[in-house]
């Protein structure tokens, strides 16, 4: 068994969020992916889903071999068909460690609107398929989809005949991004009392951000015992995307306190790299304001934010810019910013005003923010020097 303070990072950026419309890559893309995952130190990465595609297949087989030696397990998703599987095999079996990820639907909603499939008759399917994957390797996943809107005893019984056939982790997916934190909390509190076996493998969480509940519900199953969880880099992923690795790993570094002090292996440093490689590859920008890795995460413009940075940065940024990547803390200038902030900002451009000449530069400054939206350096620098005597140049 894994250590119970540690939690597993199952990274699948390069399968479900490259899923996302338009974000398809390369096959030398994906590898450039694949080793900045290395870097991140993740323990699984899913490369892909073999059967998809001849390309698929080659791309997978590909990360396989170029990451032996560094310790990182290689995941290829299947359906519960021999074919899948042995297509997922084919391509994790050079891996330092093969994973063979089988799924199916557990809903009735799946089964019968989109498998056809009875109750009992899907049990089976997943007692030949996942004993089969295990014959052939020694790590197994089994994913029962769509989990959050199936039936629990139905899901009790399926994860049963998952662990005896041979599964080592089992997922529970969020798959519709459905589930509120406290429901899917208490899904992983009723599998854990009522499935036999289920001390002896892993249970992972695999959320989808539909009601932007993605991160939360992750937390959650944490906080009930799952110890592997299954994210993407700049929450990439199918619709509104998948759990964002960068929220989790940090929320549980920030608040400890909450979550029993677990965590993960993740080399937090690489995160802005990570995400600026993805967001390049996969031609998908990231939001401003996105948390971690977002452009404005660590920056502040309003004034009383500004002079509280200025004081001590803990008054306001719960984590450094530089565990995550970025090089340093922005203080923006524009109309909300104060005239501690703008001192600050033209003592850096090396421009020490007297507290007469500060008072009129911040009175041009402020004049000229309410015009624009982006104050520049060189307009700060034409401010400093027309106000200090100096000729500006032209």
């Amino acid at each position: 068994m894994t250590d119970p303070a540690v939690i597993r990072i199952f990274d699948t950026t390069l399968r479900d969020g490259e899923q996302s419309p338009g974000a398809t890559m390369s096959i030398e893309e994906k590898i450039q992916v694949a080793e900045q995952l290395v870097r991140l130190n993740v323990d699984i990465i899913e490369a892909g889903f073999p059967a998809a595609s001849p390309g698929d297949l080659e791309a997978v087989k590909e990360i396989a071999q170029r990451t032996k030696g560094h310790g990182v397990a290689i995941a290829g998703l299947a359906r519960a068909s021999t074919s899948d599987i042995d297509a997922a095999w084919e391509a994790v079996r050079d891996a330092d460690q093969p994973v063979i990820h089988v799924f199916l639907a557990t809903s009735g909603i799946h089964l019968t609107h989109k498998l056809n499939l009875g109750y009992e008759e899907a049990r089976e399917r997943v007692k030949v398929m996942v004993a089969y994957a295990r014959n052939l390797c020694p790590t197994v996943e089994f994913s029962a989809e769509d989990a959050t809107r199936s039936d629990w005893d139905y899901l009790c019984r399926v994860f049963e005949t998952a662990i005896k056939s041979g599964a080592t982790t089992i997922n529970i997916p969020d798959t519709v991004g459905y589930a509120m934190p406290h429901e899917y909390q208490a899904l992983f509190c009723y599998l854990r009392e009522r499935v036999p076996g289920i001390e002896d493998v892993v249970m992972s969480a695999h959320c989808h951000n539909d009601l932007g509940m993605a991160t939360a519900n992750t937390l959650a199953a944490i906080k009930a015992g799952a110890r592997q969880i299954e994210v993407t880099i700049n929450g990439l992923g199918e619709r509104a995307g998948n759990t964002a690795m960068e929220e989790v790993v940090m929320a549980l570094r920030t608040r400890p306190d909450c979550f029993g002090n677990v965590d993960s292996r993740i080399n937090a440093r690489e995160f802005v790299a990570a995400s600026q490689l993805v967001s390049h590859h996969t031609a998908i920008p990231v939001q401003p304001n996105k948390a971690v890795v977002g452009a404005n995460a660590f920056s502040h413009e309003a004034g009383i934010h500004q002079d509280g940075m200025l004081k001590n940065r803990m008054t306001y940024e719960i984590m450094t810019p530089q565990s995550v990547g970025w090089t340093d803390t922005k203080l923006v200038l524009g109309k909300h910013s104060g005239r501690h902030g703008l001192d600050a900002r033209l003592r850096q451009l090396g421009y020490k005003l007297d507290a007469g000449q500060l008072k009129v530069a911040y009175r041009r400054f402020v004049a000229l923010a309410d015009e624009k939206k982006h104050i520049t350096d060189a307009d700060l620098i034409y401010i400093a020097e027309t106000g200090m005597g100096i000729p500006a140049a032209v």
